[in-house]
């Protein structure tokens, strides 16, 4: 089951690596860290193996945290509970950190509660869930999979789509090219885009111009031009997910109708 993901839960873990040193080192996290998050074990080591997988730390684990098959035989005979062990933080791990620490400064002397990843700012949430460092890549490609997810559906079924999105993509922002509704990438910021999305029916059944999963996939990474190192599917799916949490129920069931097979999966993981 997905857990998910806090900033608070990040925060504290990064902190402990980095202020243990650049090379990878026993990490012992006890209760001391964790007062007053109410994170459990499970979260704990989901939160762990997030921060692993998108490789903002560089972990190790007792037990075959990752089922590698040639550790099976000796864990099905001699069973052994998965721990975290030991870590580094990479220098995806020390942006992070710096940006959440410059958060915190600036709002100092304030009360900083625990923040959910549902209650982060929409284009945060698609950063910290997408792997991705940079902000205006996290808008950049929002727009895009925003595109290819309108270029499915037919205009009315966006508009109502868009009509639920009328919330600032990140507030508090001073720079202007950031200052937009969620509802504004949804239309897409370029108007002849937005404008042909409204004009041409929508890409599906039979010809060259469907877009089945594997087609969607492709344009999200070739309209985007993101690097290499990006996992197509994890930022796709970290658009849905901070997407889903703006639409109703109703909405997030009708764009399930309009997606491909495998895509739409994404969707409904999200």
């Amino acid at each position: 089951m997905p857990i998910t993901i806090r900033k608070d839960v990040i925060y504290t873990i990064l902190k402990k690596i980095s202020e243990g040193g650049q090379e990878m080192h026993e990490v012992k996290l006890d209760n001391s860290d964790l007062t007053g998050l109410g994170v459990s074990e499970a979260d704990l080591l989901g939160h762990l193996d997030y921060l692993n997988q998108n490789h903002f730390i560089k972990a190790e684990f007792t037990g075959n945290a990752y089922a590698e098959p040639e550790k099976l035989p000796e864990e099905i005979l001699h069973p052994e509970p998965i721990k975290f062990k030991a870590a580094e933080i990479g220098d995806k791990g020390r942006k992070l950190l710096s940006r959440i620490e410059a958060e915190l400064e600036k709002a100092s002397g304030e009360p900083t509660p625990p923040i959910n990843a549902k209650d982060m700012p929409f284009l945060e949430k698609v950063m910290l869930k997408g792997g991705i460092e940079d902000i205006f890549d996290a808008r950049d490609i929002t727009e895009v999979v925003f595109r290819v997810m309108r270029d499915l559906m037919t205009t009315e079924a966006a508009d109502r789509v868009e009509s639920e999105l009328h919330k600032e993509a990140l507030p508090a922002t001073e720079d202007k090219s950031l200052q937009m509704e969620i509802a504004d990438l949804w239309h897409d910021t370029n108007p002849i885009v937005g404008l042909l999305s409204r004009v041409r029916p929508p890409w599906q059944g039979p010809g060259i111009f469907k877009i089945d999963s594997d087609r969607f996939l492709f344009r999200v990474a070739n309209e985007s031009g993101f690097s290499h190192e990006v996992d197509r599917e994890q930022v796709v799916k970290a658009v849905f997910s901070a997407t889903k949490d703006e639409l109703s129920q109703e909405r997030v069931q009708e764009i399930a109708s309009w997606l491909p097979d495998y895509v739409r999966k994404l969707w409904e993981e999200a």
